[in-house]
């Protein structure tokens, strides 16, 4: 009987539990050594109490005491109620077994605990390409650097008469320097009654508008915030760009902030109008890199991560990204934005005048800009040109018809104004018109551009 009482145990503990498992049971060796050691102090003390004489009797404490067979222990009880002395020493042996057999089991436990945990899964680092962590790495470092831009406008309750403002729009801008100016386009601030940045650790800023150009579509603000918070964005170069060349754009499309597209230049020396006031903006890059509403102002970074451009359009009938957009060259940004910071405005040459639109020359069979109005406080009515008018009897009598500046062709407008922005303020510069039926040379003094003229 304790043959099969000791077997039963021992088989009832499976061999092939893995000892890995933070659950397994202990090893059947070791319950085996257990088992028969314990056995063997049993009939050690039965014999020195005079008790023991059954052989079913000295494996029953540690069966009942690990969970074994109930009835058997029942049956022992029974046979054994007339011998209280050895019941209690056996309920105290069965204790000592059932603590040492706890013990066995804990230490079992912990033991098993460090390999289990080979079994926990874990996260490798993801493996990047060289290109890929390159562009991690360019999101991450120009990030600090983009800000994103609400204009608020001025409402009034129709019922209370109070005054509150609510969002109109919102575009993206960059750091420019540790002062706290900050670039953007200039629609993105248009008719705001107040202007509100918030830089890339969600702190928000009341913004000031320092000055903008309309004709290039620039506009610069400030805001007093600390200069460890301000990162000014890496100023690169756009004249030596190439078509195929990989850009990064910035921005806060939709709203949604910190956004990163990529994309080429797919073309160069594009010609846009000014959103604002319908002039050209020459020399401006072309890309595929999506651009939203909402990019607007936000940077065209190169593969180095310097600013190449400031996201100003887009060309898609739908409103979104359709593979084409345009971005002001960083070149002609910086000179725009050095003026504003330093005296709060464009200066920009003028000739004084007011053109009339190319598809009205081209009716006339000739190529040149018309000139329509030439006040005689301009530049260009000081000068002598000659607008056009009406005579006595009401016939149409055509103005002068500009074809060159200083020798350089003009055929349209866009040609006369990218003369000009190449020009000073105070610079003497020849126009050659085409008056009735011959050519003549006009020196004109260059003047500084007032609001609405040309």
């Amino acid at each position: 009987m304790a043959a099969s009482s000791a077997h039963s145990f021992v088989t009832a503990t499976p061999t092939n539990t893995p000892s890995l498992s933070r659950l397994s049971a202990p090893p059947s060796s070791i319950l085996l050594k257990f088992t028969l050691s314990t056995r063997a102090l049993y009939y050690r003390r039965s014999l020195a109490s005079g008790t023991g004489t059954s052989s079913a009797s000295p494996l029953l404490p540690i069966v009942c005491a690990l969970g074994s067979n109930s009835s058997s222990s029942s049956s022992y009880l029974s046979d054994e109620s007339d011998e209280k002395s050895s019941i209690k020493k056996q309920l105290l042996d069965s204790l000592f077994v059932a603590c040492a057999s706890l013990a066995l089991s804990c230490s079992l436990f912990l033991s098993d605990v460090a390999p289990a945990s080979a079994f926990v899964s874990t996260t490798t680092p993801r493996k990047l390409q060289s290109d890929e962590l390159a562009t991690v790495r360019l999101f991450q470092e120009n990030t600090p650097s983009v800000v994103y831009i609400t204009n608020l406008a001025a409402k009034q309750d129709a019922f209370t008469l109070d005054i509150f403002e609510v969002p109109q729009g919102s575009g993206s801008g960059f750091v420019w320097d540790k002062q706290g100016h900050i670039v953007t386009n200039f629609h993105v601030i248009r008719g705001a009654s107040d202007l509100r940045v918030t830089l890339a650790d969600q702190s928000t800023y009341d913004a000031k508008i320092v000055g903008y150009d309309q004709d290039k579509d620039v506009a610069v603000l400030r805001i007093n915030a600390p200069k460890d918070k301000l990162r000014p964005i890496p100023i690169g170069v756009s004249g030596d760009l190439l078509v195929g060349q990989k850009v990064f754009a910035i921005g806060n499309p939709f709203g949604l902030d910190h956004t990163l597209t990529t994309g080429v230049i797919s073309g160069l020396r594009r010609e846009i109008n000014s959103a604002a006031s319908g002039r050209p903006i020459q020399d401006v890059i072309q890309t595929d890199a999506a651009i939203n509403p909402g990019n607007s102002g936000g940077p065209l970074l190169d593969s180095s991560g310097s600013l190449i451009g400031i996201n100003t359009a887009i060309y898609s009938p739908s409103g979104a990204s359709s593979g084409v957009g345009f971005s002001i060259p960083v070149d002609t940004v910086g000179g725009i934005v050095d003026q504003l910071v330093k005296f709060g405005k464009v200066t920009r040459p003028i000739l004084g005048i007011k053109f009339a639109p190319d598809q009205s020359v081209e009716q006339l069979g000739v190529s040149g800009v018309l000139v329509l109005d030439a006040p005689p406080n301009g530049p260009a009515g000081k000068a002598g040109l000659q607008p056009t008018k009406r005579d006595s009897f009401g016939r149409l009598i055509l103005g002068d018809i500009i074809t060159s500046v200083n020798g350089k062709k003009v055929s349209n407008g866009s040609d006369l104004y990218r003369i000009l922005d190449q020009c000073k303020v105070g610079e003497e510069v020849i126009v050659e018109v085409l008056r009735a039926d011959h050519i003549e040379k006009i020196p004109v003094t260059l003047e500084p551009k007032p609001d609405d003229e040309t």
